[in-house]
């Protein structure tokens, strides 16, 4: 494989491929309204798209903006549907044959074949190593402070730069990322989520590479090393942090921190023990909050039968992957519609 990408944008830019990357899009979403609009005259609008790429005339839209509160309060910036497209077709044609292929095994976040479970299976893998070799060691457990709000363009351009070299392509990389002197990208972009696994790229190879360490995992902005030693998890936290602030412009979060492995290990929704994994506490709290909520509105006659039993199901889903049947026990118990929603239930304890 090249170091670089050369003078493909041409070749890549088909009617036949921008049809491809709008069936990937509109995947689930068939029934929305802007999907169902787009496809009235889909050729005619394929064609329209083809032509702006194709002639330099395409142009961002305008972003709609609104507020989501779970986990956490976030700012989502969403594209119209034809920019989208576009982002689709850009990652499916350049960034995943190319880039993707570039990253450490042990990145998890948004890459195929990977996921939250994958990378929670594997860094209990690499306790129980860690335990027979050390016994006793530590854990380096950081993210990053604001992470998509904070990436500096600049240093993401220059980044990107490193693995294209193709004139067209980098000019269009220009349009999508924006003005440069912008810092952050936004939450909500298909793109946003390839660019930040690529600018952290820079700190996996870091780490990996440089620093040596051979049990390291990170699910986006979430990073864990397992180390041998206090001084040790002392001295990579110093340069972790320097390599953070001077080469990427980030700031580590105050909630980095190196600790025992005794208390275990907080990642991707789970406690992790080398034994066993539990859910974290917040989200046992979530959905006994729910729970509560729906019972009432069961005693009042409201209750959304189909909006309970899709919020159920993802919790059943997440905590099947932990040690977690006296948690489901309890939270069954509590229950007073089991049998409005009898087919549901009577597997929430398998």
């Amino acid at each position: 494989m090249s170091k670089t990408i050369r003078n493909i944008f041409d070749s890549k830019l088909t009617f036949e491929n921008l049809i491809k990357a709008h069936y990937l899009t509109s995947k689930r979403k068939r029934c929305n309204k802007y999907v169902m609009v787009f496809e009235i005259d889909l050729e005619t609008n394929i064609m329209s798209l083809y032509k702006d790429l194709k002639n330099k005339t395409y142009k961002l839209g305008r972003y709609k903006e609104f507020i989501v509160t779970e986990p956490k309060e976030r700012l989502i910036k969403a594209l119209p549907y034809r920019d989208r497209i576009v982002q689709s077709w850009y990652i499916e044609e350049f960034i995943k044959p190319f880039i993707v292929k570039r990253f450490v095994n042990d990145s998890y976040a948004c890459i195929e074949n990977k996921g939250t479970h994958q990378a929670v299976n594997n860094l209990q893998k690499y306790m129980i190593k860690m335990n027979r070799k050390y016994s006793n060691y530590y854990v380096l457990k950081c993210d990053i402070r604001g992470f998509f709000y904070n990436i500096d363009k600049k240093v993401l351009l220059n980044i990107l730069k490193k693995y294209i070299s193709d004139k067209k392509l980098l000019d269009f990389t220009l349009i999508l990322l924006g003005d440069l002197s912008e810092i952050g990208i936004p939450i909500g972009n298909y793109t946003s989520q390839f660019f930040a696994n690529i600018y952290l790229n820079e700190l996996d190879h870091y780490i990996k590479d440089t620093l040596n360490v051979k049990y390291y995992l990170r699910y986006m902005d979430d990073f864990i090393l397992l180390v041998d030693t206090k001084e040790k998890a002392k001295e990579l936290l110093l340069k972790i942090n320097m390599f953070v602030n001077t080469i990427l412009h980030l700031k580590l979060n105050k909630k980095t921190c190196y600790y025992p492995k005794s208390k275990g290990v907080d990642f991707c929704g789970y406690k992790i023990f080398e034994t066993h994994k539990l859910l974290r506490k917040r989200c046992v709290k979530k959905i006994k909050k729910v729970i509560k909520t729906a019972n009432n509105d069961y005693i009042y006659k409201q209750l959304d039968t189909k909006k309970i039993e899709s919020k159920l199901n993802s919790f059943k889903a997440h905590s099947k992957h932990a040690n977690s049947y006296n948690i489901r026990d309890t939270i069954y118990n509590e229950i007073l519609f089991r049998e409005e929603l009898f087919s549901c239930l009577n597997k929430f304890l398998l």
